[in-house]
């Protein structure tokens, strides 16, 4: 792929996770598209076909952070150094990709019509190796029993929340914009929440 073509998908991608997440499928055009990323309209089509695949790299551009996110659950033998980088790696998520977190986030809340059934069975496939790999440490003394996947949940709520509830968080905050300053908190309490409550302990 030529650095211009990979260049302009990617402000194609980033113009589209913002339309979509303020508009949601049905009512973004592709002209509000173009205009935002300052392309011609005929780009879009040139480069992702339709709106229909456009809204697919969209929803691509998050579930692959995503996907990637749990590496540290699988690399990682000591539970506590796993699931702080998990806890982290979600947190950046939400701030290198507030839009298409809402997008996804958007696309779920409305049963997924649009969610194609390859990326499900991905997504899925990751939940189970991520609950395996908790149930593991329970099953070692590492860490408290509990329901993985409801442990699953309360992490992903409570890491993309600051992606799909920006304007909720920031206003509470009384700011216009969360810094780096406001992810490191969230991660230190978020981590610490999930580390103590679930008395994982240190491998070492």
């Amino acid at each position: 792929m030529s650095r211009i073509r990979a260049k302009n998908e990617e402000k194609i991608i980033r113009a589209a996770s913002r339309i979509f997440a303020e508009y949601g499928y049905a009512a973004t055009k592709t002209a509000a598209i173009a205009d935002l990323a300052e392309l011609p309209k005929p780009n879009i089509y040139y480069y992702f076909g339709s709106k229909e695949k456009l809204y697919r790299a969209v929803l691509e551009s998050m579930v692959e952070p995503l996907l990637a996110a749990s590496e540290p659950l699988v690399e990682y033998s000591d539970p506590v150094r796993a699931l702080t980088a998990y806890i982290r790696t979600k947190l950046l998520i939400s701030k290198d990709y507030p839009y298409a977190s809402k997008v996804f986030a958007n696309e779920i809340m409305h049963g997924a019509p649009h969610l194609p059934s390859d990326i499900v069975a991905r997504l899925t496939a990751q939940t189970r190796i991520l609950t395996s790999r908790l149930s593991e440490w329970m099953e070692q003394g590492l860490m408290d029993r509990v329901d993985p996947k409801h442990l699953l949940f309360a992490i992903w709520a409570s890491t993309q929340t600051y992606a799909d509830f920006n304007w909720q968080i920031t206003m509470t905050l009384g700011k216009e914009e969360l810094d780096e300053q406001d992810f490191e908190q969230a991660a230190t309490l978020i981590t610490r929440l999930v580390i103590q409550g679930c008395a994982v302990k240190a491998v070492g």
